[in-house]
């Protein structure tokens, strides 16, 4: 692009900088505004990426027909689709008539889908379908529907994460990206920043009639070395604020310093999890302790259920070998037999019941043994191979962890 087109561009839409990413990102969306391909504008939140759609609706053929924004993180996700993509009468709760939805207002213009990483599935799925055969079906509705819409999408969302976390559909992130244009970060922009802040400076003098405030060497080495987490807007916002409480207006690096905020932010794009790729280790750690635990309850309640009848069958074997009583003396068996209570004497102690080898049933196996031998393993190793420590820690007795051991070949 010439120098000279570009700075009419610039002048047009007042947009402030020389570095090089941004008349990079201005060349690609004039290049692109003649055609009809999707454009998916990435940068973090603040950096002025609303700028682009306009620029690349101007300059094309459709600059006559209507441009519609929309703020996807804004609407709620149960009227996104009804928003977006209209609704017959009757549909649902307050829809008293028909709507047509942006895509059926934006025929032949054009849709700026600001924050569409925040889009739900569903509504994901039906702009998918848009994009690809310009087709859709309102909210209930059954007639298909043609609209001829130039979509321009942009979000500060690690959209590559998104799609890994499953909250992206990646056909669709293909479909919008034909034509990606980067935003460059305000840390990044160099003395861009002095010219931004010179030009808030300027506009809040005129619309408050006030002096100009004027930064030093100093404080435009500091305002470059800040590394601006909130980009455009928050040095806008910080632009005003010092020429509204500042009584001086010659701004030092010592008053520029009292405006700046001191903690530390972060300044890396948007993700879904800030920690980056999500892990699973504590969570499944958590779920074999949990059954586990759960096995072993189980295993216990059977071998007390076994004990208990083999007691009663005991009982009830004895007891025709007793002197039989005459028939006026007989009293109902459930006062005269408590086979629970006259035998509790002769119950094994729980360490015996856990040294008895019990079978387990096949079905129960359900790859407990690997969770059972994994949460083991993982014990011992917290535990520095501390046998006890171990068995404490899971919550059984030390004659049912070297039993386990055997069992799954750790106790070599």
């Amino acid at each position: 692009m010439k120098t000279t087109e570009l700075q009419n561009i610039k002048q047009r839409y007042n947009i402030v900088g020389n570095c090089e990413a941004l008349n990079r990102a201005l060349d690609v969306a004039l290049q692109v505004a003649p055609t009809d391909l999707s454009v998916l504008i990435v940068g973090e939140s603040g950096v002025g990426k609303e700028i682009i759609p306009r620029v690349i609706h101007d300059n094309s053929p459709r600059r006559r027909e209507k441009y519609f924004a929309i703020n996807c993180g804004s609407i709620p996700e149960g009227t996104i689709d009804s928003e977006l993509f209209g609704h017959v009468k009757g549909s649902f709760t307050g829809a008293i008539n028909d709507s047509p939805g942006y895509f059926g207002v934006a025929n032949k213009g054009t849709l700026f889908l600001d924050e569409v990483g925040e889009l739900p599935m569903a509504t994901q799925a039906r702009l998918l379908r848009v994009l690809e055969n310009g087709e859709y079906i309102p909210v209930g509705g059954t007639e298909i529907r043609k609209t001829d819409v130039r979509i321009v999408a942009a979000t500060n969302v690690n959209i590559r994460q998104a799609i890994s976390e499953g909250r992206f559909r990646e056909d669709l992130y293909y479909r919008l990206n034909q034509v990606p244009i980067q935003m460059p970060p305000l840390r990044q922009r160099g003395e861009d920043i002095v010219l931004l802040f010179r030009l808030f400076a300027m506009q809040m003098a005129e619309k408050y009639r006030m002096d100009k405030v004027v930064l030093t060497d100093d404080a435009k080495q500091l305002l470059m070395r800040y590394k601006w987490p909130g980009n455009v807007r928050q040095l806008k916002n910080i632009t005003e604020q010092i020429s509204i409480l500042s009584t001086e207006r010659q701004i030092t690096a010592g008053i520029l310093s009292r405006f700046i905020p001191q903690d530390q932010e972060t300044t890396q794009l948007a993700t879904i999890h800030n920690e980056g790729e999500h892990s699973f280790e504590n969570e499944r750690e958590i779920l074999y302790k949990i059954l586990f635990e759960l096995r072993s309850n189980v295993n216990d309640m059977r071998r007390e259920m076994s004990t208990l009848k083999k007691q009663i069958e005991d009982v009830q074997v004895s007891k025709p070998s007793q002197t039989p009583l005459p028939s006026t003396q007989l009293a109902p068996i459930s006062s005269n037999i408590s086979p629970v209570n006259t035998q509790l004497s002769s119950f094994p102690s729980a360490e015996d019941a856990e040294a008895e080898e019990y079978v387990e049933p096949e079905m129960e196996s359900l790859n407990l043994s690997d969770l059972g031998r994994q949460m083991l393993e993982k014990a011992l190793e917290r535990n520095g191979g501390n046998r006890k420590k171990a068995a404490q820690e899971l919550g059984i007795s030390d004659r049912t962890l070297y039993r386990r051991l055997k069992q799954y070949g750790l106790d070599k």
